[in-house]
């Protein structure tokens, strides 16, 4: 996501930052790198004007210009004009206290409508709200039974009348139905075209009017960029929306409708989708948005995902196995176990602060496998074995290669890399967010998280760096001198 507009602002800063003194020409250079790197995002070019005009008067300003780090100050200007244009958002859904509330969903066809319908649900049951979902695009059969599909699958009603061709009635109907269940709120996945059509908007507005919607929601594909924006404008002409969902952020999106869908439209973003699963929907920060942009990390939407793979009180209990040393290889796999889904890791990575070069080698094959490879050897070790790696003799460590289908250098490498991140876990266990974060930044630098898996298959990070011995020496120093200062901290 973003990834060509955020190098573009990386290279516009770093051509700053080598500068002995900066002068008024040289910071335009820069601000131009800024706009080429927006407009071939597909931002919309009124929206760079605009956004160029207000970066540009405080970046070219006496107190910028004489700074200590006036490539910093231009980061956080562009940060500060980047929350602008994406904001405010207010992501509540406004719940009524009495009788369902209605959220009405519209869109063209394809721009993933009736799988959002889903995602808003898994969103909702994580709060403890029942739904229920009402199919009312009879125009395709299909998306009828996608929807029944969906409600199989994560346990939610769904209404659909089979025979009745008139969309507003299936939406008042199912209104009623939700009212007689108790269903706190009821999501209408109404019609779409393929393009924009009269038809299209005064069925729309017949529900509109009809049916009384509590949120109009417009589901836009993020990457049709300024076909995004211009669909939204339409939208917004006929129905009056409360906001925009836009989905599939997870793939080649540019990224210039969704910065220009607010400025352009003056409908905010309220939700984005950024996976195919339902649980890749997240609530619209800009703050966090804009900090991803400038890959600086989003540590609210990082932690809003720690807490969705581990509850509170598994969190508890490993926070305190931790800081007390008793975190076992049994924990770790454990742990192991739930960060474990197709590219989770990796989504984890791309939102902590500095660590989103380390995003692709998290999602590659290799460190998928490692991270399975390390579940199995794991698994062939004995309960006491996993209490106290020590047991582990050459032959126990033959044994347990031999049912995890691996080299014994395997299980070797597992435990010795366990043993190294033991302390470093614990001594985190006494710091800050901030502090944690720094903790895991010197041990990416220091080589200790080149295998994702902790097994003995060496995941490279990629970069084409190859270390002489000096650096490797260098390296391995830092690595000691860390652990010694956590363990006299632990």
């Amino acid at each position: 996501m973003f990834e060509s507009l955020s190098d573009g602002l990386q290279s516009a800063f770093k051509s700053l930052s080598g500068k002995g003194k900066l002068t008024e020409s040289n910071m335009r250079d820069g601000l131009e790198i800024v706009q080429k790197s927006m407009l071939e995002a597909d931002v919309s070019y009124s929206v760079v004007q605009d956004f160029m005009g207000h970066v540009s008067e405080k970046a070219l300003g006496k107190r910028v210009l004489l700074s200590l780090r006036p490539n910093e100050e231009l980061v956080r200007i562009v940060h500060d004009e980047l929350i602008s244009i994406l904001g405010p958002v207010d992501s509540s859904l406004h719940l009524k206290s009495e009788g369902p509330t209605i959220i009405m969903l519209c869109g063209l066809q394809g721009s993933g409508k009736t799988t959002t319908c889903g995602k808003l649900s898994q969103l909702l049951k994580e709060q403890d709200i029942k739904p229920m979902l009402v199919a009312a695009d009879l125009q395709r059969p299909a998306a009828i039974e996608q929807l029944h599909v969906i409600g199989r699958q994560l346990d939610i009603p769904v209404y659909s009348e089979a025979d009745n061709k008139d969309p507003v009635k299936v939406c008042q109907n199912g209104v009623a139905k939700a009212k007689a269940e108790g269903a706190r709120v009821v999501i209408l996945d109404t019609a779409g075209r393929l393009a924009i059509d009269d038809e299209l908007m005064a069925e729309l507005a017949k529900i509109d009017k009809k049916v009384g919607p509590d949120q109009v929601y417009l589901v836009v594909d993020g990457m049709t960029g300024q076909d995004a924006v211009n669909s939204a404008g339409a939208f917004n002409d006929a129905l009056e929306l409360d906001g925009v969902i836009m989905t599939k952020l997870d793939g080649d999106a540019r990224g210039g409708a969704l910065l220009s869908v607010k400025h352009v439209t003056g409908v905010p973003i309220k939700f984005i989708g950024t996976g195919e699963h339902f649980d890749a929907l997240e609530p619209f920060r800009p703050e966090g948005m804009a900090s991803r942009i400038l890959q600086m990390g989003d540590i609210v939407a990082a932690a809003r995902e720690a807490h969705r793979i581990v509850d509170e009180s598994e969190r508890e209990e490993l926070e305190a196995k931790m800081a007390s040393g008793d975190f076992t290889l049994d924990d770790f796999k454990n742990m192991m176990e739930k960060v474990a889904k197709p590219g989770l890791m990796g989504k984890m990575m791309g939102l902590m602060p500095g660590m989103g070069q380390f995003k692709e080698m998290m999602d590659s094959e290799e460190a998928a496998g490692g991270i399975r490879q390390t579940i199995g050897a794991i698994n062939s070790m004995t309960m006491e074995e996993r209490r106290n790696p020590k047991l582990i003799d050459a032959h126990r460590r033959t044994r347990i290669a031999k049912g995890a289908g691996v080299q014994s250098p395997v299980i070797t490498q597992l435990v010795k890399q366990f043993e190294m991140m033991k302390p470093l876990m614990q001594g985190m266990m006494g710091q800050g967010a901030g502090g944690r974060m720094k903790m895991m930044q010197q041990m990416q630098s220091s080589g200790m998280l080149n295998n994702p898996g902790m097994g003995g298959m060496k995941v490279k990070k990629g970069t084409g760096e190859r270390l002489s011995p000096a650096e490797k020496k260098k390296r391995k120093k830092e690595r000691d001198k860390m652990l010694r200062k956590m363990k006299r901290k632990g």
